[in-house]
């Protein structure tokens, strides 16, 4: 890993307005209006036992989040389609720094972000929450991101420029519905909420809200989040050799 590269990516990435404009713009004005609808009254959620205000806070701070995660998926296309990883193999980078610098990029928009959206949370829309739970919350979702970086590589790695967007839109509309990040699911079938615990946003918007809530068996959704890590790093590492090779 060069550090330097690590920098270069970073800031490349938020100099990229069109995907700073998911990432921060929209969950904020989506924020603005639900938060501003449903959050007034201090009107509590029978399910997480916490002020709608919050969960939606939290649910528009995954969605920012996730969005930073997936968004790497462009970035590989493009960057497969001109020729630059494999210009990135002959120089002292390896395969391992090249994959982690993209999860280290998502981390950092991802964590700018979730700042982003607590903060219009707390002075605009004078959500309350105690220190520790915002701190819990944050970082839950800032960490729970990594799998969808990863996810976003692989895809990455296997599409063809014409079909990455739909493949992508595909991939995020299904996540952000069934991961409750738009619409809570408990106000959906109960099939779709058995069909969403497969689903690492699902987990993702559980992590938060237990972080919010500073109380509920966080383990469980850390681990499953683990084991998508897992799954998608070993299929991820094994496309890159792949790739290599052939290169």
């Amino acid at each position: 890993m060069r550090p330097h590269y690590l920098a270069r990516e970073t800031m490349r990435q938020l100099r990229n307005v069109r995907s700073l404009v998911f990432t921060f713009a929209l969950p904020v004005a989506m924020l603005l209006i639900f938060g501003s609808a449903y959050g007034t009254g201090g009107a509590v959620d029978s399910t997480t036992h916490l002020p709608w205000l919050i969960v939606t806070t939290v649910q528009m701070g995954g969605y920012g989040a996730m969005m930073a995660g997936l968004s790497q998926a462009f970035a590989i296309v493009t960057e497969r389609s001109i020729g630059w990883n494999r210009q990135l193999r002959i120089t002292p980078l390896s395969g391992t720094g090249y994959l982690v610098s993209k999860v280290v990029a998502a981390l950092a928009v991802a964590a700018g972000s979730i700042l982003v959206v607590f903060a219009v949370s707390i002075l605009a829309l004078h959500a309350q929450l105690a220190v520790a739970g915002w701190i819990a919350a944050g970082i839950g979702l800032w960490l729970g991101i990594i799998p969808f970086a990863l996810l976003a590589i692989l895809i990455g790695q296997y599409a063809r420029p014409e079909f990455a967007q739909p493949l992508f839109m595909v991939t995020f509309l299904g996540m952000s519905i069934l991961g409750g990040l738009w619409v809570p699911l408990q106000i959906m079938p109960a099939w779709v909420s058995n069909v969403a615990q497969i689903v690492p946003s699902y987990w993702l918007n559980r992590l938060g809200q237990m972080g919010a809530l500073g109380s509920g068996d966080a383990m469980a959704p850390a681990l499953v989040l683990v084991g998508w890590t897992v799954v998608l790093t070993v299929l991820v590492t094994w496309r890159y050799r792949r790739d290599a090779v052939r290169a």
